[in-house]
């Protein structure tokens, strides 16, 4: 299967290096991998440079946007920005973020989660982050759901579900649109993928309202939004991360913003949360 990747990067000079190293350092390598430098101001760029000198499947592309993080929009641009140098030759996509430790063989075993069904949309392993001397899985996600950071496509679903939305919760509503035109996802537990920056570290402040405006663009509703907002601000310990995704829904209400989805989607996408919370809860 020809694998294509694509690497947004923005002040990544501490983490680019070990990303791109255990990308070189596969059992199977990627077809073609583009970085996207994403108006970098320290020396992301140069440490890039080293690999497209050294390896001829690596290119890179540089872009000037905000120099804020804001999740979402600054992302998934920078990711079409670096998916128009690719042709259209692949079989499976890569949306990879520059502060990542992939295990050696992770493409190899995603690989092979496509092979194990031809159903299966999207496939990946897990995050692990570093508390102390230990690496621990990252508890923001459920051990079924493949995390933005490395996630890789069939072709047919990324095209199935539209590409990848330009906002905030961009990496849960992929799975749910995947899901909703048929599609299955897969993760492989033992695929331990080293995250150097914790979700939502480097976040500018400005995107705390940006959460509950996600769960209202993809037809959450108010009471499922409650829900997802209260398992979120437990596993975070933050009454003001509650508050704040609260609030950000009926802002985002309450200035009428255009939904990411249609309102069959919409109540598909209900339909699937509604049966977690009963699985939960025995029911």
């Amino acid at each position: 299967m020809n694998i294509y990747i694509v690497i947004p990067a923005h002040n990544e000079d501490r983490c680019i290096g070990l990303m791109l190293q255990s990308l070189v350092e596969q059992t199977v390598l990627p077809k073609q991998v583009v970085v996207v430098n994403d108006n970098s101001t320290d020396s992301t760029e140069a440490i890039i440079s080293k690999y497209t000198t050294a390896f001829p499947w690596i290119q890179s592309i540089n872009i000037q946007s905000s120099i804020d993080h804001i999740p979402g929009t600054k992302v998934i641009n920078a990711f079409y920005k670096g998916l128009e140098t690719l042709d259209n030759d692949y079989d499976v996509l890569c949306k990879f973020d520059a502060d990542i430790i992939l295990p050696n063989t992770y493409l190899e075993a995603v690989i092979a989660l496509f092979q194990s069904e031809d159903t299966v949309g999207i496939a990946g392993g897990l995050a692990y982050i570093k508390k102390g001397n230990i690496w621990v899985y990252e508890t923001i996600a459920s051990k079924k759901h493949v995390r933005g950071p490395f996630k890789a496509y069939r072709k047919e679903c990324f095209e199935a579900i539209g590409g990848l939305k330009r906002s905030i919760g961009w990496d849960t509503l992929d799975v749910l649109l995947a899901q909703y035109y048929g599609w299955t996802i897969k993760t492989d537990t033992s695929l331990h993928v080293k995250h150097l920056k914790p979700t939502g570290k480097t976040y500018h402040k400005s995107s705390k309202f940006l959460q509950g405006e996600a769960l209202y663009k993809m037809r959450f509703g108010i009471a499922l939004t409650t829900l997802s907002a209260l398992k979120s601000a437990v596993s975070r310990r933050s009454i003001t991360y509650f508050i704040d995704t609260i609030q950000g829904y009926f802002k985002a209400q309450s200035h009428n913003i255009t939904p990411l989805v249609t309102k069959e989607q919409g109540e598909f996408i209900r339909g699937i949360r509604w049966e977690g919370v009963k699985r939960k809860l025995g029911l």
